[in-house]
């Protein structure tokens, strides 16, 4: 009897922290559950982990071992990654298409079920106190810890960068940024060599917004899926039943519009550098298709 009684207690105090914390919303950064030597392990942390292990077995399961004439899980993993690799062909362009694909694929997969997970109960609505008696979060969505989401736009961007030096090249990497774009044979001289010292003027404006990249994906990414967060708990905090359930909605097409922006921005930015390349092999194949018809 004392044993129940001490649990309905440790339960009534969860439940009154919760509301308490529902209508403070969520924190701005994310807790340490506990600290691996001076490591912490925070509660964004935890689901991050609990998102990856899910997604591994879930996709195992689904294709198993992997058939000529495919099974509904097969068919359906391979559908998800055929309809993403025909959107970014076009963008990252044909060289580096199936280099860039594995990154962008996982990029999207692991973003979209990020920003859903705080969709699922608990997520977020859990507290717990930590070993200074304050209450806290057990479990937080990745993409709401500003450490998440930067951490995904440094390695887009690590992404980026192999891939540009290995299908680009460090030689047209330059010209994009610094080179003069214009034809000698149709200006002026005076303005053409003025044009040197535009040109490295913008590529040092370029420079300076490449850098900035890491920045804006993780600040967008993160601002969008904790307002969505704050805006359900306020929701909830005036009545648990039917009013959050349309934000729930609108919640699940932010969450996928966020990892598709991302992915896209990022398949962009590969492509306007590896497709470029692209496109002058395109135009010097077909000037000598029409030379050769001459």
């Amino acid at each position: 009897m004392l044993h129940t009684k001490k649990i309905l207690g440790l339960a009534a105090a969860i439940a009154a922290a919760t509301s308490a914390h529902a209508a403070e919303g969520v924190k701005p950064a994310a807790e340490a559950l506990f600290h691996v030597g001076p490591l912490p392990v925070t509660n964004s942390m935890v689901t991050s982990w609990i998102v990856a292990a899910v997604l591994l077995v879930a996709i195992r399961l689904a294709v198993g071992t992997p058939k000529l004439v495919p099974g509904r899980g097969q068919a359906l993993v391979e559908g998800l990654v055929e309809g993403i690799m025909d959107l970014v062909s076009p963008i990252v362009g044909a060289k580096a298409v199936k280099s860039a694909f594995p990154l962008l694929v996982c990029l999207f997969i692991f973003i979209l079920i990020q920003n859903w997970s705080g969709l699922v109960p608990g997520v977020g609505t859990v507290y717990m106190k930590d070993p200074e008696g304050r209450w806290m979060e057990a479990v937080r969505p990745g993409n709401a810890d500003l450490n998440g989401t930067f951490a995904l736009a440094v390695v887009a961007f690590v992404g980026w960068l192999y891939l540009i030096l290995r299908y680009a090249g460090p030689k047209m990497i330059l010209f994009d940024l610094f080179g003069n774009k214009a034809d000698r044979r149709e200006i002026p001289a005076l303005i053409y060599y003025f044009l040197f010292v535009v040109f490295f003027a913008v590529g040092l404006i370029e420079v300076i917004s490449i850098m900035f990249r890491p920045i804006s994906l993780s600040f967008r990414l993160y601002g969008n899926v904790l307002g969505g967060e704050n805006l359900l708990h306020s929701m909830s905090e005036i009545t648990r039943w039917g009013l959050p359930v349309p934000f729930y909605f609108l919640e699940v097409l932010i969450g996928f519009v966020q990892a598709f922006v991302f992915t896209l921005l990022v398949s962009v930015y590969i492509g306007l550098l590896c497709n470029h390349g692209d496109d002058h092999a395109e135009g010097d194949a077909h000037a000598a298709e029409e030379s050769g018809h001459h």
